[in-house]
């Protein structure tokens, strides 16, 4: 099954929303501003100035963040023109972009309140950035946060066939899992990369910038960092239900996230071997996510200030990934599983009170022309 008939992050502001649990992707996309803003300036000027700049914000979701990155953009524009001496300023269309089961109707509920301050045409974009989602040579920027780590599905060797339930008792590579399995998630992530850069190379107009940022690995092996710790622990829940009879292990054997965190040195092979872009600028960093309890406490009320890292962070995996695991175990499970997920976290917080995600962002640009 296509991950994007079911996949979004959670909708809504309530308790469990991904608009009320994204602190970290806030904290991600402020680590990269000065990378969007060169990049974004870069494009202007690489695209001689058009009158008309279009920017497309892929896997933008919805909630504080979402027009961050697009607030920060035609700063950057405006910034640049100020520079140059250039008047009029150019007309600004933003896309946004991502699954369609996103939760687009807050999205565009918001799009009032921004265009007092900012001075812009926007437009929304449903699908899957696995494939094409604009005109051939019509973008000058592009950009997309915390979403290439998601594949476009679970490698099909895995979702059927006679290596279907092999990964047992896991939902993600693992310690425990079979050599295949690695190598069928490297890959789904090689296809799904190439995917994108190759659309992408044909929607940029030549000149035209792109920044990404992703969840990444630092060593070779993906079971041994940080990310991998978080999903085991996810499984361990499961199978903690499983021996009470809550979940059948049949389900949790036929269950794999359709995720990957690639090097640094993947990312990069897969640009240079798909050739449109240039290497601008790629680098490694990571955020804490005791640092991104903190912010989250001092933006919520008081009743969360009480709240540990291992809860917030609890709460901001199930807003991204619940609506995977009620696709396949239920919905009446959920609050079961991620409340003993989150205790299962205080145990992981209390051997490593410093751990954090590894990111990558890369800043590349359009080189030549799809022929």
């Amino acid at each position: 099954m296509q991950v994007e008939q079911f996949f979004h992050m959670n909708v809504g502001n309530d308790d469990m929303s991904y608009s009320k649990n994204s602190t970290i992707q806030s904290l991600i996309q402020s680590v990269t501003k000065s990378e969007r803003e060169r990049a974004v300036i870069e494009a202007f000027k690489n695209t001689s100035c058009p009158k008309i700049m279009s920017i497309a914000d892929l896997g933008c979701s919805s909630g504080p963040n979402a027009l961050l990155v697009v607030s920060d953009a035609i700063d950057a524009v405006e910034l640049v023109c100020k520079e140059l001496n250039q008047k009029p300023l150019p007309e600004i269309h933003v896309m946004l972009n991502d699954l369609p089961r996103n939760d687009f109707n807050r999205l565009i509920g918001s799009f009032e309140d921004f265009k007092k301050n900012h001075t812009c045409f926007i437009s929304v974009a449903p699908g899957s950035f696995y494939g094409r989602l604009f005109p051939s040579q019509t973008l000058h920027f592009v950009h997309s946060s915390m979403c290439l780590h998601w594949l476009s599905q679970v490698p099909a060797e895995l979702q059927n066939g006679t290596k279907l339930g092999l990964n047992k008792g896991n939902i993600y590579i693992s310690k425990t899992s079979p050599p295949f399995v690695l190598e069928a998630f490297t890959k789904q992530f090689e296809r799904d990369f190439s995917q994108f850069l190759k659309c992408r190379a044909e929607e940029v107009i030549h000149g035209g910038c792109m920044v990404f940022t992703m969840v990444a690995r630092k060593g070779e092996d993906p079971s041994v960092e940080g990310i991998y710790l978080q999903w085991e622990l996810l499984a361990q829940a499961l199978m903690d239900m499983a021996s009470q009879g809550i979940v059948e292990m049949e389900k949790i054997d036929s269950f794999n996230l359709p995720y990957y965190t690639p090097t640094l040195e993947e990312v990069q092979n897969a640009i240079r071997r798909e050739g449109s872009f240039a290497i601008k600028s790629i680098q490694m960093f990571d955020v804490g996510w005791r640092e991104a309890r903190d912010q989250a406490c001092e933006h919520d009320d008081k009743v969360e200030e009480n709240a540990t890292t291992a809860q917030r962070m609890a709460k901001s995996m199930r807003a991204c990934s619940e609506s995977l695991f009620v696709s396949h175990f239920g919905a009446e499970l959920m609050n079961e599983l991620f409340e003993r997920y989150s205790n299962f976290m205080e145990g992981y917080f209390s051997k490593y009170p410093d751990g954090a995600l590894t990111n990558i962002c890369a800043s590349v640009q359009r080189i030549n022309y799809v022929l």
